[in-house]
């Protein structure tokens, strides 16, 4: 039997994994007692070294870190490396040292997927997926266990990459027009490494819902002052992403929006905040992630493996 690496055991578990189960386990989690979590972030030019820690009370703690190198995309290797370590809520021991690549697959394309669920409209059927690397390839995936019926919109920078991603796929097909691809979608997902807007308010009409994923700087937005201005604001963290990332940070800081503005986080699923206000809202949910939500993704990681464990004993 060959050596329980973390790729082997990643091609293992993976097929048992599903995306509805994953959502399952953030809702989970946010009806849990709130995490504890903190973030640190170190910079090198456009290279960042991420270090994320969080604890729930009955949960156990999880620190992840990552790596992210732009240029990598140049050399073809990974442009996000890392890794992350799981430890017991009981003793804090170490229970898992865990492939960094499957678990931030299914905790931030399943931390989308949980806004989509309760925020677009149900009937969504066109779904624009500006960006055609790892993340929107996760998301194609996801959006299909809620949307099934969905018919899929890709733009990127080069249409040969939309084209190329849009080939082996159903229902999908590339754009090179971006206001065309985003006016025409009732669901916006946005999987880029933009510094600078690419999405503009002028360009959106009710009902849509815009999820945006890639801004994880201070210094990074992918969505215009006019956007913010003229939707319901969602995000999945309070802690991880007003006083973090540019998407909000900048307008924030700014005076273009006040904090106020943003209705909502998960924890709102509690009190029933967290939900589309009405049907011809633009809502838009910033997907800023957090190592909260990387535990409650690895706690049904975990559990999925030792189910299938057994199964095969």
């Amino acid at each position: 039997m060959p050596d329980e690496t973390p790729d082997f055991i990643s091609a293992r578990i993976e097929p048992k994994l599903d995306w509805l189960g994953a959502i399952e386990a953030i809702e989970k989690g946010h009806r849990a007692p709130r995490a504890e979590s903190t973030d640190s972030f170190l910079y090198r030019g456009r290279d960042t070294l991420l270090s994320r820690a969080a604890w729930i009370d009955g949960m156990g703690a999880l620190v992840k870190t990552a790596t992210v190198f732009p240029e990598n995309a140049t050399r073809d290797l990974p442009v996000v490396n890392g890794s992350a370590a799981l430890y017991s809520d009981q003793d804090g021991r170490l229970e898992a040292f865990v492939d960094f690549h499957l678990l931030t697959k299914w905790k931030t394309a399943a931390d989308s997927l949980f806004a989509a669920r309760h925020l677009a409209r149900p009937e969504s059927r066109k779904i624009t997926l500006v960006g055609a690397g790892a993340v929107a390839r996760s998301m194609y995936d996801a959006y299909r266990a809620v949307f099934p019926q969905a018919e899929f919109t890709i733009w990127t920078r080069r249409i040969e990459a939309a084209e190329a991603f849009a080939e082996n796929l159903e229902r999908a097909c590339a754009e090179p027009d971006l206001e065309r691809a985003v006016s025409g979608a009732d669901i916006i997902c946005t999987a880029t490494m933009s510094q600078s807007p690419i999405i503009k308010g002028a360009w959106l009409r009710p009902g849509q819902h815009l999820d945006l994923i890639g801004a994880f700087r201070p210094d990074m937005r992918e969505a215009d002052d006019e956007a913010l201005r003229r939707a319901t604001l969602f995000v999945d963290s309070f802690d991880t992403t007003l006083d973090h990332i540019g998407e909000l940070k900048i307008p924030l800081q700014e005076g273009v929006i006040k904090r106020e503005k943003v209705v909502a986080d998960f924890y709102g699923i509690c009190d029933g905040s967290f939900i589309r206000p009405d049907p011809q809202a633009i809502t838009i949910c910033k997907n800023g992630g957090g190592a909260h939500l990387d535990l409650m993704i690895l706690r049904y990681i975990s559990a999925q493996w030792a189910r299938h464990k057994s199964l095969c004993a």
